[in-house]
């Protein structure tokens, strides 16, 4: 996965300031989704790395699909990809792009793993201690995970808290061992 990121990078941070610049973020974000889902799809992999199949060919399979007027950016975009046979890195691509839009816009996603269900209030005082101490607005995804045994932990971006019973115990079990 670390690889597919390091790829990936490079080509979402160039879209991202081609897309700022000229303004279509919206429509990049479009764009990059359904890219995403097509590599997604074993049967248009299966076509893409088909040697049968010139570039030219598969671009316009993938313009075909993605529809509508497209601009020359797009199409560049599309033929360096199948050139430099990056299709396969695009859901990484799209992803790391809505974290750039995202983090421009001041926002930011944090994911909440609880022991147990959080009330509407408990996420709501979460999200807002989050925003203040990461001066952007948090949406928080929340799921349950009772292998925590109790308390709250807190991932945005690389950034881990790990304010549950479990961490405290492995936390614990560490510095006793050493």
């Amino acid at each position: 996965m670390a690889e597919l990121i390091t790829v990936a990078r490079p080509y979402a941070v160039a879209i991202f300031r081609l897309a700022k610049e000229a303004n279509t973020l919206p429509m990049w974000s479009e764009v990059l989704s359904q890219l995403a889902l097509v590599a997604g799809n074993e049967l248009a992999l299966d076509v893409v790395a088909n040697p049968k199949f010139s570039v030219a060919q598969v671009k316009e399979l993938l313009l075909g699909l993605l529809g509508g007027q497209l601009s020359d950016e797009v199409h560049n975009f599309i033929e360096a990809l199948l050139e430099n046979r990056r299709f396969t890195v695009l859901p990484a691509m799209a992803a790391l792009f809505e974290e750039y839009k995202a983090a421009d816009a001041g926002e930011v996603e944090a994911s909440i793993e609880s022991a147990f269900a959080l009330t509407d209030t408990q996420v709501a005082e979460l999200s807002a201690t989050l925003s203040k101490q990461l001066h952007r607005k948090v949406t928080a995804q929340v799921s349950v995970n009772p292998e925590l045994i109790g308390g709250v932990k807190v991932t945005v971006g690389d950034l881990v808290v790990d304010a549950s019973v479990r961490g405290k115990l492995t936390a614990l079990a560490s510095s006793l061992k050493s």
